[in-house]
């Protein structure tokens, strides 16, 4: 049998060239695959999305009054956001839909490296493909045609096709494909957005239309950080590293830059000088609490808690210090703002004893209080804490 390559004609996936009416073609070139463990057989190709849509396929949702189906129902968010990186020659789709042919003579239909569509419409029942899975990806080529049809039905899309398999087999399918699937590690995919926005800074362009574009400007800090900064170095844990003696996940420190990288001041610095700033003000907390930076693990202060917090509040802290009038790429202007809050800070350790000062930050079974903040909620409570010792901002 010949090749996939062989039997179909080479088309640029992303960018249909081809901008006419639509004729269904009559056959479609495909590979046969291996048969299921119940015997049905399987097809792998190509077929033009015009072939599919309007008419040509249903998708079995879940119905909680019938009990039939077995489809989640599509979310619109993820239908326009496919549909517009599409439109705009920004992303491909390479993995193949899942459908079937539930007819149980639709094998008839299969032979000499074709699928042959004529046939199939001559069968005793009317035959559309069934999404076992990729629902989301038909559904915005879908909003596509409807947009420009001479344009888009002749968007090839890669399939695998069950023929003949019934309701209970593409159930299961469903199943193995949405249950065993696992998703890239969060700090895996950061990275790679990373490199990804690297190579094509359209993709960057989309992330800002989404309100995404933090995450890879995050994730750029945090990578300096973790390579150049003397307090960091050795305490992010980068995608596949060993915990050793690190401290934090790569993910949960970009996410805690979030707030900061949307406040006006340094959300609108330069990269370069961002990182200036964030290595001058954990040089300045180091400054006041420098047991717990010669001692990490045994503090909470460069753990999720304390990153989160102490990036939460450095809006205020740099207001503060620009108001004074030092300089925010300075150490010792964040010692001078904080010294009074790190210090006098006091809260209740999980035996509800006070401490404060360092031992605020000391980290469980010694005693600290920091951990007892550690939900979302506690965290915003000691950020407010923080905030109401640090010195006012004065009007000028």
């Amino acid at each position: 049998m010949s090749s996939l390559a062989q039997q179909v004609e080479v088309t640029d996936m992303r960018r249909p060239a081809i901008r006419s009416p639509f004729e269904a073609p009559t056959s479609v070139s495909i590979v046969e695959g291996p048969d299921l463990r119940s015997g049905t057989p399987t097809i792998v190709g190509f077929m033009p999305a015009g072939l599919l849509i309007p008419d040509g396929f249903t998708i079995p949702w879940y119905d909680t009054r019938t009990k039939k189906g077995y489809q989640r129902q599509p979310q619109d968010s993820r239908i326009n956001q496919l549909a517009g990186d599409l439109r705009k020659d920004r992303t491909d789709l390479p993995t193949a839909v899942l459908l079937n042919i539930r007819n149980r003579d639709a094998a008839d239909a299969v032979g000499d490296g074709m699928l042959k569509l004529n046939r199939l419409v001559t069968l005793s029942s009317p035959v559309k493909f069934h999404v076992v899975d990729g629902q989301h990806r038909v559904l915005a080529l879908r909003k596509l045609i409807e947009e420009d049809a001479e344009r888009w039905s002749h968007f090839m899309l890669p399939f695998v096709c069950l023929i003949g398999a019934s309701e209970e087999e593409e159930m299961e399918q469903f199943y193995i494909v949405n249950s065993t699937a696992k998703s890239v590690k969060t700090d895996l995919a950061l990275a790679l957005l990373r490199k990804r926005v690297n190579k094509d800074p359209e993709i960057y362009e989309a992330l800002q239309e989404r309100g995404r574009a933090w995450t890879v400007d995050g994730q750029t800090i945090v990578e300096r950080l973790a390579a150049d900064s003397q307090i960091w170095r050795s305490r992010v844990r980068l995608p596949n590293m060993e915990k050793g003696e690190t401290t934090i996940p790569s993910a949960s420190m970009v996410t805690s830059l979030k707030p900061l990288l949307s406040s006006p001041y340094f959300g609108g610095l330069k990269s370069e000088q961002q990182l200036k700033v964030l290595d001058a003000y954990w040089h300045g907390v180091r400054e006041v609490l420098r047991p717990a930076f010669d001692d990490p693990d045994k503090y909470a202060i460069q753990k999720g808690v304390g990153v989160i917090v102490m990036h939460s509040i450095l809006p205020h802290v740099l207001e503060c210090v620009r108001n004074r009038g030092l300089l925010t790429t300075d150490p010792v202007s964040y010692k001078q703002i904080l010294e009074d809050a790190l210090t006098k800070l006091q809260g209740e350790n999980s035996d509800g004893d006070p401490v404060g000062g360092i031992e605020f930050w000391a980290s469980a079974p010694t005693g600290g209080a920091a951990g007892t903040y550690s939900s979302s909620a506690g965290r915003r409570v000691l950020a407010a804490k923080l905030r109401q010792l640090l010195p006012p901002v004065e009007i000028e």
